[in-house]
């Protein structure tokens, strides 16, 4: 797959286009029948609408989501009452005391370490316990039976496994076997209480202190809950309660009226318009599905269709290059995908106006000019609109908003103008959202909410804008009039260098650009690329200035000491020299092309004819004497070389007058026709016509006549 046939072939356009249409038509809402979109307070102007089967009518999500709501807080947590590990506890701590017995002796005449047993007690614990009276145990009896006694009472209390602040209602359910009983969290002790419960409990004994801290620490290590949280039967109940919940708020019955014609819609009625569109789509079958998803492909596609004949007739430079098409099918995906998602989220019917549409609207102007921009406008609302169920008030809005977008940036000069846009954007949502309200009788409430939401459209549009069109510029190499603009400053890097190197060139250069806008103006080409084009064209002459005339001080001209072929090599050199200079500066291609393009394949005219009076016709190759090409390909660069040539032979006029300037302009330009250096770009004889008139009022105006000073003869001979 070579380069050229992606970035331009046929069939690619087609696919963006199919691919396009395809991706949006999955967008659409499932399993309804869009014949409109219907909003409370419109007027049903079609006949009465009768069902023509029995359907359910759906709840409203808001309203079936609070039921929803409301079971979930009807089930109380299940907690599963298990005496098993206090009865393990018991165990243990019998199995303990009687190990500590058997300790005592070995402990006592040292051959074991108290560090080496039951490492789970702190050290001081076993210190005290170790330190009793080895023959007599009823001590050691007394404080396991404390311990004992603690946790018999923590578990007939009943022992959580959860923190109280854990546990998200007050009541809970105490499940026994198959027993529930539902009783006051408080009620039952959590970790925390049950030690502050064991600590109060042994603080009351008559024992010492270290006792008691022994005892203490034994109750918390064998403190285990009896009460444990079941999220598996939480969520059983939650299940069986929720699904109870009907979604449903009634039934339409077969042939009942669901609404007459010319009456108001009110939300009653449009919770049963909305469900039997709804049914509709669940009982059409496969068949019936694929041939609604048809009929949305060939309604998006028939959109889409109008955009593509606008290009293809009238934008031939969107049309040739797949990766502007792709910009705008990318920009149209990107608001269907948008509708899309603001389609599946339960949210106000207002937050529709966060689809920033006058966003692709200011893009697809910035990027490529009104007219495009404004048919994005159009296209992009009529999907939108399309997505959200024929939504006609979301239609309108959208391009009233986006078209004066559109106007706001048409004329852009600079990157700061794009957040003026923000009151344009304000304005056409803030008419359109009234008008609407007033036909619907809406109430100021939700007229102000709406505001609310098409301020945040207006004030977020511009960043979008701002941001979205660094990205595409870099990132599809697009060349805006913004780039054209910042490119002009004459304060950039090359053409620092051209002023300063070379002084002559840059002076011819920005002639050629006055010259060039002009021309390209009435053209019809891109007055702002002409001119910018015009100053970077010679940038190659910054490498060797003194070898062109125009830079050249002195009298002394320093081809006079060298052989044409070397003079010509030098000289087509330069073009050469300014595409690298211009890669390295970043150009873009469209500002590149103009370097090797204003020269086409022309030939060096003058050491061509040198070099045949020195050597003969015969012996000179003349491909050695031709600039390397290509010819011109656009307006804008067939301009610049008609200029380049009619602006550097002017200045040769001693006394010039419109007669001397337009045949020599008519000389010259007809010279580039029959060397068809013209034939590769689409100027018309009518437009050749019309860049003679121009360039002829404005070359006599840059060579008009000046009335000498007195003694001015003696002032240029002597200081």
């Amino acid at each position: 797959m070579s380069k050229q046939k992606l970035y331009s072939g046929k069939r690619y356009k087609i696919l963006i286009v199919l691919v396009t249409a395809i991706i949006i038509s999955f967008l659409f809402p499932k399993g309804e029948s869009l014949e409109s979109e219907v909003t409370i307070g419109s007027i049903w102007i079609q006949d009465d609408l009768i069902a023509v089967f029995s359907f359910p009518i759906i709840k409203q999500p808001q309203i079936y989501k609070a039921e929803l709501e409301k079971a979930k807080n009807s089930v109380y947590p299940v907690f599963l009452k298990d005496e098993t590990g206090v009865e393990n506890n018991f165990d243990s701590l019998d199995q303990l005391k009687k190990q500590m017995r058997e300790e005592f002796p070995q402990i006592k005449k040292n051959k074991k370490n108290l560090s080496d047993v039951f490492p789970f007690l702190s050290e001081n614990t076993k210190e005290t316990f170790f330190s009793l009276n080895t023959k007599n145990y009823e001590d050691l009896d007394q404080y396991f039976g404390d311990v004992r006694q603690v946790l018999a009472e923590v578990s007939q209390r009943g022992l959580l496994d959860q923190p109280h602040d854990k546990i998200p209602q007050n009541i809970i359910t105490i499940r026994t076997g198959n027993i529930d009983r539902l009783d006051n969290k408080f009620h039952f002790l959590n970790h925390s209480l049950a030690a502050a419960f064991a600590e109060n409990y042994v603080n009351k004994k008559p024992y010492r202190a270290d006792i008691k801290r022994a005892i203490i620490e034994l109750s918390l290590y064998y403190l285990t809950p009896n009460l444990m949280f079941s999220k598996q039967f939480t969520d059983e109940e939650l299940e069986i309660v929720q699904g109870k919940v009907s979604k449903y708020a009634g039934i339409v019955n077969e042939n009942e009226r669901i609404i007459a014609k010319h009456e108001r819609v009110n939300p009653e009625t449009k919770l049963k318009i909305d469900s039997y569109k709804i049914a509709k789509g669940e009982i059409i079958g496969d068949g019936g599905l694929f041939l609604q998803w048809l009929g949305k492909f060939l309604h998006i596609l028939s959109i889409l269709i109008l955009p593509s004949i606008y290009i293809f007739l009238f934008r031939k430079g969107i049309y040739h290059n797949n990766l502007k098409i792709a910009i705008f099918a990318i920009l149209i995906l990107w608001i269907s995908f948008v509708t899309f998602l603001l389609n599946q989220i339960s949210i106000p019917d207002a937050a529709r106006l966060l689809i920033f549409i006058p966003a692709v609207s200011m893009l697809m102007t910035i990027i490529f000019d009104s007219r495009v921009g404004f048919y994005s406008t159009v296209i992009a609302s009529l999907i939108g609109g399309a997505l959200r169920g024929n939504d006609y008030p979301f239609v309108i809005m959208n391009v009233i908003a986006g078209v004066l977008a559109v106007y706001s940036v048409r004329d852009i000069k600079n990157r700061t103008q794009i957040f003026r846009s923000f009151m344009f954007i304000l304005l056409g949502y803030l008419v359109t959202i009234t008008a609407f309200g007033f036909e619907r009788f809406e109430s100021w409430q939700k007229i102000f909410i709406e505001f609310s939401f098409a301020g945040t459209n207006a004030l977020v549009s511009p960043i979008l804008t701002y941001g979205l069109l660094i990205f595409f510029e870099r990132i599809f190499k697009i060349t805006t009039d913004l780039t054209l603009l910042e490119l002009s400053n004459f304060d950039r890097p090359l053409l620092k260098d051209l002023a300063r190197k070379a002084p002559g060139s840059f002076n011819h250069s920005l002639t050629m650009g006055t010259l060039a806008e002009a021309a390209a103006e009435i053209v019809g080409a891109n007055p702002l690329l002409a001119r910018v084009g015009a100053y970077y064209h010679d940038i190659g002459k910054t490498i060797s200035p003194n070898y062109f005339v125009e830079n050249q001080l002195t009298t002394k001209n320093i081809h006079e000491e060298i052989s044409p072929e070397e003079s010509a090599k030098i000289i087509s050199d330069h073009v050469l020299q300014g595409i690298e200079l211009a890669k390295d500066g970043q150009l873009p291609k469209e500002i590149i092309d103009f370097i090797p393009q204003h020269h086409g394949t022309t030939t060096i005219k003058f050491f061509y004819d040198k070099a045949i009076k020195l050597h003969g016709a015969e012996k000179v190759d003349i491909t050695k004497y031709r600039y390397p090409g290509p010819k011109p390909q656009t307006k804008e660069t067939a301009i610049v070389m008609l200029a380049d040539t009619c602006e550097s032979a002017a200045r040769t006029i001693s006394e010039p007058d419109i007669e001397k300037v337009e045949n020599l302009m008519s000389n010259l330009i007809n010279d580039r026709i029959n060397d068809k250096q013209l034939d590769e770009c689409p100027l018309t004889f009518s437009d050749i016509r019309k860049i003679k008139e121009v360039f002829g009022s404005i070359l006599l105006g840059q060579h008009h006549r000046r009335i000498r000073y007195p003694k001015q003869e003696e002032m240029e001979k002597s200081e």
